[in-house]
């Protein structure tokens, strides 16, 4: 019997309306590993696991670590060539694997392929993830052109490439730790690829509430984090200082505002960023020690493209 190619990283949190019909799913692709990541669920889920006929094996954290952290942490458990990022809401048609492995297998200079990512009424969440002119990553909904990155719901990357070039940003918690992680994979001389093959019917933010103040927080946060890691220095200082000037401003601004223009969530982002500033300059340098190719050629490459 051969080895699997691909080990199939499931992340749950109060997962239960939802997983089975992803576990379901993952039972009818391409043999595989599955692991799923359990994030400290209380709602039943991790009995649900258990019970399923596929029987993934399961990784039980003792707390929730989020999207990033749980991936983190069960990388060091896996030694297949592929790694399969899948949300738990997310339902992959029958053949999506087998694209995504097809896909990566025939592109050797590439290191991540993206799935298309459908929402509950057919329309398209994803094709893959652009990078802004002023540094956010962007999902594409229209096939047909390259992509600067992959969406972390539904990708396939080389586990070997993954590891080498620092795997996952564990400390990102959730949101953004896709694209950052696309920029490293970037800087190391490697592509991206969008399989529209690989079909995905994504719940959008069963878990995380979109819109709400720590989908906000997580969000402005880790964009000035993996711009201060990944991006030229000048990029990553106008960016950092342009938000700080429009929070200073924002006591002047009247009438209602968006939820990621809230002072408070503003100056909280402003402090976690400050906190973390030592650690994420050190990970600048160990990211620029690795890179092959300039962050400024990445940045005039992709940025606003």
């Amino acid at each position: 019997m051969s080895i699997p190619s691909t080990t199939v990283v499931v992340v749950t949190w109060r997962g239960r309306d939802h997983i089975t019909a992803c576990l379901d799913a993952l039972a009818r692709q391409r043999p595989h590993r599955a692991l799923v990541l359990d994030n400290a669920s209380d709602d039943g889920t991790a009995e649900l696991i258990a019970a399923h006929p596929s029987a993934p094996r399961t990784v039980r954290l003792a707390r929730n670590r989020g999207y990033a952290g749980a991936l983190a942490a069960v990388l060091p458990l896996i030694d297949t060539e592929y790694t399969a990022w899948l949300n738990d809401d997310a339902v992959p048609a029958d053949g999506w694997l087998a694209s995504l492995e097809d896909a990566l297998g025939a592109t050797p200079d590439a290191a991540a392929a993206t799935s298309a990512l459908l929402l509950a009424d057919g329309s398209t969440q994803s094709v893959g993830v652009a990078l802004t002119a002023d540094g956010h990553g962007a999902d594409l909904v229209l096939a047909g052109r390259e992509v600067f990155g992959f969406c972390g719901g539904a990708a396939l990357l080389r586990t070997r490439v993954l590891k080498a070039n620092g795997g996952v940003p564990a400390g990102f918690f959730c949101y953004y730790e896709d694209t950052d992680t696309a920029w490293r994979l970037r800087l190391a001389g490697h592509r991206v690829v969008p399989v529209g093959r690989a079909r995905v019917r994504h719940r959008h933010g069963a878990s995380t509430d979109p819109g709400s103040r720590r989908f906000h927080r997580w969000n402005e946060r880790n964009r000035l984090l993996m711009l201060i890691r990944c991006a030229p220095a000048r990029v990553a200082v106008t960016q950092l200082a342009r938000f700080a000037a429009l929070t200073a401003v924002l006591p002047t601004r009247r009438g209602p505002k968006p939820g990621n223009f809230r002072l408070p969530l503003r100056l909280r982002v402003l402090a976690e960023v400050v906190v973390r500033l030592p650690v994420t300059l050190v990970q600048r340098i160990v990211i620029g020690r690795r890179a092959k190719v300039s962050r400024a050629a990445v940045w005039r490459d992709w940025a606003g493209r």
